[in-house]
């Protein structure tokens, strides 16, 4: 099974060591031969997101020519993957290469429980985490349950954390409300993004979690700037570090 490894920028630029945590996991599983083209860029998300679809358009292009003739691609973003599943249609109408690509490119947890079916995980965590379930994740590749829809409803990302020896997931007051970030509005409304943050970072600490974690590093990387600029006790760890085992971010 040949994997193109997926490397999102806010990853490759500011936390490269979750990109070799994803490697880490992945490699566990001898029948996968992964590889990370270096031809690939930006998926294009921040250019969408502003409106800029001109700008969008030849990183979405490039994606499908460095990624299409893999079995799968795998990435530690719900948020990109996201971006290249449900809204590259736009670009693409009618393209057939696309349409054989979208439903192969999958967010690290997701392949781990839908494609691989792990059932369990080797490397013990011993320490009281949180998860935040960011949005792109939650409410368009449904990696988790949603407070607004009925019915039954799984977590993949809770019952991969499940089988990590050791571990003790607190259950939180607000399980999946955003964090503020969504990229530029973070920029375009500064205040809000931080106010919405520090409720998350707030329903952690009250829950006892030493560690927060995610599926989307960007999430992340705007919790852990508040919860440093306020002096407050909690790590923020993606959840592919904690899947590879590495020792816990504030020890």
């Amino acid at each position: 099974m040949r994997i193109g490894l997926f490397i999102p920028c806010y990853v490759d630029q500011f936390y490269p060591h979750v990109g070799m945590a994803t490697v880490a996991v992945l490699q566990r599983y001898p029948e996968l031969e992964i590889s990370f083209p270096e031809a690939q860029t930006c998926c294009g998300q921040p250019m969408a997101n502003t409106g800029c679809l001109d700008d969008t358009r030849p990183l979405a292009e490039r994606f499908v020519d460095v990624f299409a003739d893999y079995d799968h691609v795998v990435s530690p973003s719900g948020s990109c993957v996201s971006m290249v599943r449900n809204h590259y249609g736009g670009f693409f109408q009618s393209n057939q290469v696309y349409e054989r690509l979208k439903g192969r490119v999958w967010e690290l947890c997701e392949f781990l429980v839908d494609v691989l079916q792990v059932t369990s995980l080797p490397a013990p965590f011993p320490h009281r985490v949180g998860l935040h379930s960011s949005c792109h994740g939650l409410r368009e590749l449904r990696l988790d349950a949603c407070s607004e829809r009925n019915g039954d409803q799984q977590s993949k990302v809770k019952r991969l954390l499940r089988m990590v020896p050791e571990i003790e997931l607190v259950e939180l007051q607000r399980p999946d409300e955003c964090c503020g970030f969504g990229g530029t509005f973070a920029v375009a409304e500064e205040g809000v993004s931080v106010l919405m943050g520090a409720d998350r970072i707030q329903d952690h600490l009250d829950a006892g979690a030493e560690v927060m974690t995610a599926t989307d590093a960007s999430c992340l990387m705007h919790l852990d700037g508040i919860i440093r600029r306020r002096g407050q006790s909690l790590a923020t760890m993606h959840v592919a570090e904690i899947l590879a085992g590495n020792a816990k971010a504030t020890e």
